[in-house]
């Protein structure tokens, strides 16, 4: 029997009987307590609880159970911890593996509020963070340490979207210290354009807000770790009091079925006007992994496959703050908001100097304002028709 392509695991996993009780969705159980009938249905179940029995709210319900053997169909792991949101699923998968004393290698274009974390929560507890240039390949086994615990990659980089090459980083930290934990934010891949797990990571986490959620409206966090990890994760995670409420896990379960129609999506509309924006003669640069040219793209080519609807360019010119909110303020089909994964068109534009401002080991290697575009479902004469307005506003604005 052939295994079960991507798409139909998609609209499959998670969905046995037992979780569906005759529906076509899992069941949305909301439960703090669960109700014993007997002695021994309560020993059974504390013996089980971490294996799927009901036993307490917080360690899940069949909603939750549901949610977590689709994500490790998916992703390939041995469990599915569950979080609140993405930056929850990054600081407690950090925290279940390193005490006070400790130090970990963090990549240089993470995630701003990873960054954060690092340097004001571990940063208290004595946990040392070294970052490192996302392109140092197989250099990372220079930077670590007798007492580096864990390695946090992200690929594509957070806004300036370099990818990693994940084979190599991991080759190397393993050629040195077997045991170090390696972690990857895998959310601009939403866990299946990228098999982390295959190419070595213990730990993929993905802020399933995203593209699993897919509708800008719920919050939730996931990391699928592999067997050596998913013990001391699961745990850990539950001792911190890690958890999400079974609405949204039923909401996360449900954007599963759509997420590869909706991935093709984001990456064709994408990519036309990435290629678009190239052709420009305001723009410096596109910074998408599927052009040639971007930081990676060859690595992009060999491990990734397909594209997301995230990316960035860099005009030739730095705007004022005049021009910048005159750019900004007057799009029709892009909206100004944080996060990024739904259905809808996002902006938000970023000056080198911020940038530099959050890159802890260097600066930025350009000049001009950075705008990041989350290219949502609209139509993509539509979408362009607008970024070419907003073009003509910034030579409105020279003149």
């Amino acid at each position: 029997m052939t295994s079960k392509k991507l798409e139909t695991v998609l609209v499959s996993a998670g969905r046995k009987p037992s979780f569906t009780h005759g529906s076509v969705n899992p069941v949305i159980q909301r439960a703090s307590s669960l109700v014993f009938d007997s002695v021994q249905h309560k020993k059974k179940a504390t013996a089980g609880r971490a294996s799927g029995e009901l036993f307490y709210g917080r360690r899940g319900t069949l909603t939750h159970f549901s949610l977590q053997q689709a994500m490790v169909e998916l992703e390939g792991g041995a469990g599915c911890a569950l979080y609140p949101c993405g930056t929850a699923a990054v600081s407690n998968a950090i925290l279940s593996f390193v005490s006070a004393g400790d130090h970990i290698l963090v990549t240089n274009s993470a995630y701003e509020p990873t960054q954060d974390f690092c340097r004001h929560i571990l940063g208290k507890m004595n946990i040392a963070t070294t970052w490192f240039d996302p392109l140092i390949g197989a250099d990372i086994g220079s930077l670590l340490q007798d007492n580096t615990r864990v390695v946090m990659l992200e690929s594509p980089g957070s806004i300036t979207m370099e990818v990693q090459d994940i084979p190599a980083i991991v080759r190397a930290v393993r050629a040195r210290k077997p045991d170090i934990v390696i972690m990857l934010d895998n959310t601009w891949a939403a866990g299946i354009l990228l098999k982390a797990l295959d190419l070595g990571v213990d730990i993929s986490l993905q802020a399933g807000t995203k593209y699993l959620i897919g509708h800008s409206d719920a919050m939730i966090g996931t990391a699928v770790a592999n067997a050596r990890c998913w013990e001391q994760l699961r745990e850990q995670s539950y001792l911190m009091g890690q958890m999400v409420d079974a609405d949204t896990a039923y909401m996360a379960a449900r954007g599963l079925r759509t997420l590869g129609i909706r991935l093709k999506q984001h990456e064709e509309n994408g990519l036309r006007v990435a290629r678009w924006l190239a052709q420009r003669p305001e723009v410096a640069v596109v910074n998408h992994p599927a052009l040639p040219g971007s930081k990676g793209h060859d690595v992009f080519v060999r491990d990734f496959t397909g594209a997301s609807g995230l990316f960035s360019f860099v005009l030739k010119q730095r705007l004022s703050d005049q021009q910048l909110a005159h750019y900004l303020d007057h799009f029709t089909h892009f909206s100004m908001a944080y996060s990024w994964g739904g259905f809808e068109s996002l902006i938000l534009a970023n000056q080198p100097e911020e940038l530099a401002a959050i890159r802890p080991a260097g600066g930025v290697d350009f000049t001009g304002t950075l705008v990041r575009l989350h290219i949502g479902l609209e139509n993509g004469d539509d979408l362009i028709d607008d970024l070419a307005a907003g073009f003509a506003r910034i030579a409105q604005g020279e003149r």
